[in-house]
């Protein structure tokens, strides 16, 4: 039996989609919304928090794989207790009672903000190292420390996999994560940067996951990385897709200062979260590639969707959830 944290998340629906395509039986546990887009005898929902101890160790019983995919994913100062809440007390929580249970393989979606810092024209790899330098991310450090409490269950007797995905792009809910890329593109929104960074696909993310869980492959972390290519590509291509305005302002440096300053300001008035931070205003404008070959030794056979195929398919699916309401 297969057990999913996170199932409502973007890549967490996508990774029970095709567990439930190849006839597999999965637990999803959730915490506040049950997962609406399945109807499988396969399927079977426990609504349960990570931060519950007991409710994860019931919920483990019987167990014998486990996809840990619930995060938070936020770059928000205001959410810093959350984030290491949920992410590193709720990771250790989880890798318990997977311990507990005597799972026999253990899957953690980690990210590539969990490596550090990216400095300009940098190409990263597994083998970089996150130095408390190096880092420049509330949310980056939580995963690091996340990670570590997978390695701590691994130094226990658990094994493990960890895969440090780029962008993830994929149908999702376009006022959260990196699928709000697409919205502010449907809203012809004008800027644009020429920074660089990786982007994958969703379903390839869940792919990774499956093949390297199903595999004899332990206690490795992977960068899954489709392509480096530079934010304004992408949005042309999204704005492609749509058939809306091409952002045609570039973002400088100095108006990016501007703006995550302007942001920080009005969020201390609100209780809202800053559009703009410190931190992503940086990550935008850096130009840094992502080295995907380590994945391709161990799985000689992976193939990555084309971008180009991500963003269409992408794109008219959140298309279709707009006409359908």
């Amino acid at each position: 039996m297969i057990l999913v944290t996170g199932g409502s998340g973007l890549v967490g629906n996508e990774l029970i989609a095709q567990l439930l395509a190849k006839g597999k039986g999965v637990t999803a546990i959730y915490n506040k919304t049950p997962l609406a887009d399945f109807n499988s005898p396969l399927l079977k929902q426990i609504h349960c928090d990570i931060l519950d101890v007991v409710g994860l160790e019931e919920a483990m019983q019987g167990i014998t794989q486990v996809y840990h995919c619930a995060a938070i994913v936020s770059f928000s100062p205001k959410r810093t207790a959350e984030l290491f809440k949920i992410n590193v007390e709720g990771t250790a929580n989880v890798v318990n009672a997977a311990l507990d249970a005597g799972v026999k393989k253990f899957a953690h979606i980690s990210s590539v903000a969990a490596l550090g810092r990216f400095q300009d024209g940098a190409t990263i790899s597994e083998a970089s190292n996150w130095t408390e330098e190096t880092n420049n991310s509330i949310y980056g450090k939580s995963k690091y420390f996340g990670e570590l409490e997978v390695w701590r269950g691994v130094s226990e007797g658990l094994d493990a996999v960890i895969v440090n995905p780029t962008v993830i792009l994929g149908p999702g809910n376009w006022n959260e994560g990196s699928s709000k890329i697409f919205r502010s593109v449907y809203d012809e929104f004008p800027w644009y940067s020429d920074g660089v960074t990786g982007f994958v696909d969703v379903r390839d993310v869940a792919k990774s996951m499956i093949q390297l869980m199903e595999s004899n492959i332990i206690n490795q972390r992977f960068i899954i990385n489709a392509v480096n290519k530079s934010f304004k590509d992408i949005l042309l291509l999204i704005s492609k897709a749509f058939g809306k305005k091409e952002p045609s302002k570039k973002v400088t440096p100095f108006l990016a200062a501007v703006v995550w300053r302007l942001e920080a300001i009005k969020t201390l008035f609100s209780s809202q979260s800053p559009l703009v931070t410190k931190e992503t205003a940086s990550s935008a404008l850096a130009k840094v590639n992502f080295d995907n070959t380590k994945l391709h030794k161990f799985l000689p056979d992976f193939t990555y969707t084309p971008i180009e195929e991500t963003v269409a398919y992408t794109a008219a699916a959140l298309q279709q959830k707009l006409n359908s309401k």
